[in-house]
């Protein structure tokens, strides 16, 4: 005997039920709590550079690309780019009533037209590795020239892409060098404290940086001479496209990246970011090797001057960090090697004498025994090597020991 369908009303306090319990899971909060990440996602989109995220799968760049469209109050329009053929970004041809005059226009998507409408919004382009060739060579003028078709879309849309790498892509293709080098390329990692709080109801908040107004023109100049600093002396750097596929596909830098790092570097010094925040933004845009030698670079610029040093030895700033103050001293060293004068020479061993007092005494070693060698026939010894010669012997002492156990060592 055949059974008959419950009426629906049957099911509905089940389905209640369920319903206020899938509302209950989805009831979080979010908390101003630092994430580099996610603090390097937003300085991009602020900078209105499209971003890439790449990442495991189900590591969290599908959520925290929505979390941070709803965080900014911009619409999310997601495109799975693998699901498309190229005519859906470059337009589909639409035969008009008389092709030989008005020519024949490219009509562009419906999301696409919903963007323009809009003026805002957040253009998720996600699934980027499954894309095959001939989709990516569609995209490239999405991605840098903003247009589909005949359309513009507006400034007030963002971009944003998510890929997984090859190895774990389903069908996955490398990335063509050309959409490489469009997007400013960020590892997505999970941070466990954040997943569990996370689950927990809690999530980190993606919020727009505050920019200084009073450093804006500061921040461009600084910009400016740390990437044209960098590039006068390395001029080899300007342009260097990886000799290996897989490489081609990540960042790499071109005159196109070396704009968008100086962009990057502007915002993040006027919203005042890490240099933990700076180094993901820079390597991610002209890669690993050319952006820590940029980084290594933005920390000699920061060094005090070294006639600034000798000018006024008691009031010295010297750098915190260990690197960074050895630098400084050997910049003294230098400066006094330069143009070598009594009394230069005497700020330089008072100097030394701060330095001791204030930070690590192995420091000043080498400094020390540099600056011993440029002293002339007609110059009395300072009083201020006093407070050295201790720290200078201890440390050749210490040298000689070592040396004596790795020739034992050796036997």
């Amino acid at each position: 005997m055949p059974t008959s369908t419950p009426p629906a009303a049957a099911t509905t306090p089940q389905l209640a039920a369920a319903d206020a319990l899938m509302a209950l899971l989805r009831d979080t909060t979010t908390e101003p709590r630092p994430d580099p990440q996610l603090e390097a996602l937003t300085l991009a989109v602020a900078a209105d550079l499209p971003v890439l995220l790449w990442g495991e799968p189900g590591i969290g760049k599908t959520a925290a690309l929505t979390q941070l469209a709803a965080s900014l109050d911009l619409p999310l329009t997601t495109v799975i780019a693998s699901v498309h053929e190229p005519s859906d970004f470059s337009g589909l041809p639409i035969v008009g009533d008389d092709p030989a005059e008005q020519g024949v226009p490219m009509a562009p998507p419906d999301w696409a037209v919903r963007l323009v409408r809009a003026g805002r919004g957040l253009l998720f382009l996600d699934e980027l590795s499954t894309a095959p060739p001939a989709v990516q060579a569609a995209l490239l003028r999405l991605v840098l020239e903003r247009r589909i078709g005949a359309l513009q879309l507006p400034s007030g849309v963002r971009i944003v892409a998510a890929a997984n790498p090859r190895s774990s892509a389903a069908d996955g293709w490398e990335l063509s060098p050309p959409l490489a080098n469009r997007f400013v390329h960020l590892q997505w990692a999970h941070d466990h404290e954040v997943v569990v709080r996370g689950l927990a109801g809690t999530w980190p908040r993606a919020t727009l940086p505050e920019l200084d107004p009073g450093k804006l023109p500061e921040a461009v100049d600084f910009a400016r001479r740390a990437v044209c600093g960098l590039l006068s002396t390395r001029p080899t750097l300007v342009h260097r496209l990886p000799t290996t596929e897989a490489r081609r596909g990540g960042p790499w830098p071109s005159p196109r990246s070396w704009d968008m790092t100086l962009n990057l570097i502007a915002f993040a010094t006027a919203a005042g970011s890490s240099r933990d925040v700076l180094s993901l933004l820079v390597r991610g845009t002209v890669g690993d090797g050319p952006g820590l030698e940029l980084l290594a670079s933005l920390d000699r610029m920061d060094l005090p001057d070294p006639e600034d040093l000798l000018a006024d030895p008691a009031a010295a700033d010297l750098p915190e960090r260990g690197d960074l103050r050895q630098a400084a001293l050997d910049g003294v060293v230098a400066a006094v090697r330069t143009r070598p004068d009594k009394g230069r020479w005497d700020a330089a061993w008072a100097l030394l004498v701060r330095a001791l007092e204030t930070g690590a005494p192995d420091l000043v070693v080498v400094p020390a025994t540099t600056l011993a060698t440029l002293r002339q026939e007609d110059w009395d010894v300072p009083a201020a090597i006093e407070h050295l010669a201790g720290v200078v012997s201890l440390s050749r002492r210490a040298d000689r020991a070592a040396g004596r156990v790795a020739a034992k060592a050796g036997r």
